[in-house]
C-alpha cells in the first residue's frame, strides 16, 4: 500500500531488512506468507514507511488510491505465474459460468457423501473427519493445523482432560429447569458460548460467514466477525441481526484505514469490538508449508492434483465468484490483490499506546475486549488501558509453540481481574463438556472456532448447525448431571465440583 510517507524512504539497508522480514520469514499473515516469498519486490515497495511515521501518533495515510495499489499487486502476482498456472487459471475462469449454471444439478450429487457424514456425526471429531474428506488438502491443513510441531494445539485440547467433575445425585433438577442464557460482549445469547471469528470463511465453503451467521441465529447464539471477512458487514448482520454484533480487529499500521473499518462497523450495527493482539507476529505453520497453502489457489501441479481428490470442494470453488475481503475498502478486488496490501499493514510493534487510541476511537459504542491475554500482568494492564473485557487466548495454538494452554492460565487471569470483569476463553474446545469446565474454572463465556468451522467445511449451514446442536446438547446434559440450573449456580458450586489433576496424576 502506498502511504503518505512513502516518499520519505528509509535508508536502503533498513528498508531491505524490513522487506525481507515480511517476505522471507514466517512473520507474515498466514493466508499470504507463502505467496509473499515469491513476490518480495512488491512487498518491499509496500513497506517504504519512514521512521517518523511509525513513531508518530498521527495517522498514516496513503498518497494515492488503494485501487491502484491492489491492481498493481494483482498484475505482479499474475506476471509471476508459470505457463501451467496461467493455463489452469484460464481454464477455471472459462469454466466458471458453466459450472455456476450446472451447480444446482451437480453439487447435490458431489456433496451427497459429505451431507451423509454430517447427518451421522455424533461429535465434533466426526465433523472434523467429514471436513477432511470434503475440503482441499491445503484448506483442511490450514483449518486443522497449529504452529511448528503443534504441541500448543494438542496441549490446548489435553488441558481439559486434566479436570474431573463430581456429578450430583437427587438434586431435583429437571430438563425444564435449566436456563443457560448469558450476556456476552453486551448481547444476550441462549447459551454461554458463541462463534468466534475466522478470516476468509468462504475458503471453507461457498456460503462462508453467511452460513455461520444463519446457524448461529437458529440456535440463539452470538458471533464475532473477522476484519478479514469474505462477506460484507451488512450481509452478515442481515443474516443474524440480533447476534452478529462483535467485530474482531487485527493490529494494522494505517489508522485512517482502521477508522474507516470502525466507522463501517458502527454504521452496520456492531456494538462491541475485539482487538486481536495475539496476531501481530505470525507463527511458523509447518503444515501450511507442506501442503503448499496459498489464498487464492495458485493452480500449482500439486494443488491441481489435490483438487481432483476433493471434487465437491473443487466444484464449489469453480462455480462461485472469486472472493475478496469485504471489510477492506476496495475489496471488490480478488484476494490476490490484497496480498501485499495486508502484509504491509501488519504491525508487530503495535503497543499499549496504540491499544489505548483504539479504545478511545471506539468510544462508548459498547464493550471493548482484548484477545490474546495469557497472564495476570497483561490482564491488569488491559483494564488500565481501557479494555473492559478480557479474552484469554493463544490463537488456537497457531502462534508460539509451547504457549500455555488457555485453560491452564484461566484461574490466574480471573484472580487478577476479579469477579466483576467479563472473561472469555477460547482454545481446545471440542465438546460441550469443555465449555462447562471452562465456566466452572472462571470463564464467563467460551468462544468456539474450529468446532464449528469443521462443520462449515464439511457441509456449510448444515454442518455448522450440526456442530452447534452437538455442543449445546452436551452442555445441557452436563449441567443436568451436575445438578446446576444456571451458569451462576455452576460457578457457585465449582469448588465442590472440580477435581484437578496434574500431569503426574496427583489430585489436588
Amino acid at each position: 500500500m502506498a502511504l503518505r510517507c512513502a516518499q520519505r524512504v528509509w535508508p536502503g539497508g533498513i528498508r531491505h531488512n524490513l522487506a525481507e522480514a515480511l517476505c522471507t520469514s514466517e512473520m507474515t499473515l498466514p493466508y499470504f506468507q507463502l505467496m509473499l516469498r515469491s513476490h518480495a519486490n512488491s512487498a518491499r515497495k509496500a513497506c517504504k514507511v519512514s521512521r517518523e511515521c511509525l513513531a508518530s501518533e498521527a495517522p498514516v495515510e496513503q498518497t494515492h488510491g488503494r485501487s491502484e495499489d491492489m491492481a498493481s499487486a494483482a498484475a505482479k502476482v499474475n506476471a509471476a505465474k508459470s505457463t501451467w498456472q496461467h493455463m489452469m487459471s484460464n481454464i477455471v475462469y472459462s469454466l466458471r459460468p458453466i459450472a455456476a449454471m450446472l451447480k444446482p444439478v451437480v453439487m447435490p450429487i458431489l456433496d451427497a457423501p459429505s451431507k451423509k457424514r454430517v447427518r451421522e456425526a455424533v461429535n465434533i471429531y466426526d465433523l472434523r473427519e467429514a471436513a477432511q474428506k470434503r475440503a482441499h488438502a491445503m484448506v483442511f491443513g490450514y483449518l486443522d493445523s497449529g504452529a511448528d510441531a503443534e504441541r500448543a494445539l494438542r496441549r490446548s485440547q489435553e488441558a481439559f482432560n486434566d479436570v474431573q467433575l463430581r456429578h450430583a445425585v437427587l438434586h431435583g433438577v429437571g430438563n425444564g429447569d435449566i436456563n443457560l442464557e448469558t450476556k456476552i460482549l453486551g448481547f444476550d445469547t441462549r447459551m454461554p458460548y458463541f462463534l468466534t471469528s475466522c478470516a476468509g470463511q468462504r475458503m471453507f465453503h461457498a456460503d462462508g460467514e453467511i452460513a455461520s451467521a444463519k446457524a448461529a441465529k437458529k440456535h440463539g447464539l452470538g458471533m464475532a466477525l473477522s476484519q478479514l471477512t469474505t462477506s460484507t458487514f451488512e450481509e452478515v448482520r442481515e443474516a443474524h441481526p440480533d447476534g452478529a454484533k462483535a467485530l474482531q480487529l487485527y493490529v494494522w499500521r494505517d489508522r485512517v484505514l482502521l477508522k474507516e473499518v470502525l466507522d463501517r462497523a458502527k454504521n452496520a450495527g456492531f456494538t462491541s469490538l475485539v482487538l486481536t493482539a495475539d496476531f501481530s507476529w505470525v507463527g511458523n505453520r509447518e503444515r501450511d508449508t507442506r501442503t503448499g497453502f496459498t489464498v487464492p489457489p495458485t493452480y500449482s501441479m500439486r494443488q491441481c492434483i489435490d483438487a481432483v481428490k476433493a471434487p465437491a470442494w473443487t466444484y464449489d470453488f469453480m462455480s462461485r465468484v472469486p472472493y475478496g475481503y469485504k471489510a477492506v475498502p476496495d475489496a471488490d478486488f480478488p484476494a490476490e490483490s490484497l496480498v501485499d496490501f495486508i502484509a504491509a499493514q501488519m504491525k508487530p510493534e503495535f503497543d499499549w499506546k496504540d491499544a489505548e487510541w483504539l479504545c478511545q476511537e471506539w468510544g462508548d459504542v459498547g464493550p471493548v475486549a482484548l484477545k490474546g491475554v495469557a497472564s495476570a500482568k497483561d490482564a491488569t494492564r488491559a483494564l488500565e488501558t481501557g479494555f473492559d473485557t478480557i479474552w484469554v487466548s493463544n490463537h488456537g495454538g497457531r502462534q508460539l509453540e509451547d504457549s500455555i494452554a488457555t485453560f491452564d492460565v484461566l484461574p490466574e487471569v480471573r484472580e487478577a481481574v476479579g469477579d466483576d470483569i467479563e472473561v472469555i476463553l477460547d482454545g481446545g474446545v471440542r465438546r460441550g463438556l469443555d465449555i462447562v469446565k471452562a465456566l466452572a474454572r472462571g470463564a464467563d463465556s467460551v468462544a468456539i472456532g474450529r468446532a464449528y468451522l469443521f462443520g462449515l467445511a464439511a457441509g456449510g449451514f448444515d454442518g455448522v448447525d450440526k456442530a452447534l446442536t452437538l455442543l449445546s446438547r452436551d452442555v445441557h446434559l452436563a449441567m443436568g448431571l451436575l445438578g446446576c440450573r444456571s451458569v451462576a449456580e455452576l460457578k457457585q458450586k465449582a469448588p465442590d465440583l472440580l477435581v484437578m489433576s496434574d500431569r503426574l496424576g496427583h489430585r489436588n
